[in-house]
């Protein structure tokens, strides 16, 4: 096979990346080694940067997501057994959309091959070659038989954990890494949420965070141990615990437990995004704290900088834009990384000898971005997202 872009990975970074292309004129291929109802059924995170819907609306992907997104005008931060509303809408104009990823997967999947693109599924041995030079190639095996497609340029759109990072040159990239101290135990729950916006809770046992993948489905978690076991956490206990952080500021309505997990927090990041003709978008390249919401957001940016630098490259063959994708991105990687931390680091509970004065720091943060207009100005914008220009 022959083409453009060959494009590995079928998330929200790679689908978005060959449609955006698409709609240049230029041609790619997808390869994913999951199925397309894995790919459809992936529960991850739902919320969505205020230009990152726009986009989805402007290039035609968005008609589902306006009819069935719940718009969000801000977040509710909870501490000392109060609520405090930071209103985006009047803070810095702007919201956001709760859309489950798995739904943008869906939409992107479905108008890539309405539009006769091609995205192999369920592929096998995937790896890259020759990506140092002008025919780098990517080589699977599909239906049992070994395939290879050529192309001019290899997006590597395949997740932390895919063949493309690790297949760079050791000493061309550097990966910069953070572990943190805790985890977060997960639930989706057949119950409506407890607001209808989102709440960010802070207690004394360890951060909570309220959300929703609709009007009548709760996705809930609870700080926990990096090496929790999930077997010490029986539904009683989780709902008992999910209870009390909200500190009884809302009524929590206990359903149905429909997924369970404990996710261990990291932040990840690698320079350069790119060597040769082969450059990584999403978690591919980077990954955050699940606090900030950022991690689609992050992946969106990637495709967007890169599709461009692709139509750059096609249409006047002047390869500047590819040359500066890695930095280009990283400016807003970065800033990602910087508000997930902040984030993170004000709303979780801290163990060891500084305890104590961690928790007094926290909640005088916590006073002054819910008391201070230029704080909550600040988070607003990081949250809604960063002008995207």
């Amino acid at each position: 096979m022959r083409t453009q872009v060959g494009i590995v990975g079928a998330g929200p970074a790679g689908l978005m990346l060959s449609h955006l292309l698409h709609l240049a004129g230029i041609e790619s291929i997808i390869i994913e080694d999951r199925s397309r109802e894995y790919c459809e059924n992936r529960v991850r995170a739902g919320l969505m940067e205020n230009w990152v819907a726009r986009m989805l609306i402007d290039t035609g992907v968005g008609e589902r997501l306006q009819r069935e997104a719940m718009v969000h005008d801000g977040i509710f931060i909870v501490f000392n057994g109060e609520a405090h509303k930071l209103d985006f809408r009047e803070l810095v104009n702007k919201h956001v959309y709760i859309y489950d990823q798995k739904e943008v997967v869906t939409d992107l999947i479905a108008k890539r091959l309405a539009d006769g693109g091609q995205i192999l599924f369920e592929v096998e041995d995937s790896s890259v070659h020759d990506f140092d030079g002008k025919h780098p190639k990517i080589r699977f095996k599909h239906g049992g038989r070994a395939q290879e497609i050529e192309c001019d340029f290899i997006a590597g759109c395949d997740g932390f954990h895919g063949v493309c990072r690790p297949s760079l040159p050791r000493r061309s990239w550097r990966g910069y890494d953070r572990i943190y101290p805790f985890a977060w135990l997960g639930i989706l729950s057949d119950s409506p949420p407890p607001e209808k916006e989102l709440i960010y809770a802070y207690h004394q046992d360890g951060f909570a965070l309220y959300s929703m993948r609709g009007p009548h489905l709760s996705r809930l978690y609870l700080q926990v141990t990096p090496d929790e076991d999930i077997a010490s956490w029986p539904n009683d206990r989780i709902w008992e615990e999910l209870t009390t952080r909200l500190a009884g500021v809302r009524t929590l309505e206990q359903g149905k437990i429909l997924q369970k997990g404990v996710t261990p927090m990291r932040s990840y990041v690698t320079e350069p995004m790119q060597y040769g003709r082969m450059f990584l978008a999403g978690d591919a390249a980077h990954i955050v704290p699940p606090t900030g919401a950022k991690g689609m957001n992050l992946a969106m940016a990637d495709v967007r900088v890169l599709a461009r630098a692709f139509e750059h490259f096609y249409r006047k063959g002047e390869g500047d834009g590819l040359d500066a994708y890695s930095a280009t991105a990283l400016r807003r990687v970065w800033k990602g990384q910087r508000f997930s931390y902040w984030m993170t680091s004000m709303l979780h509970r801290y163990g060891g000898d500084y305890a104590e004065f961690d928790m007094k720091r926290q909640l005088a943060e916590l006073d002054y971005v819910t008391s201070s207009r230029a704080a909550a100005v600040s988070l607003a914008e990081n949250y809604a997202g960063l002008p995207i220009d």
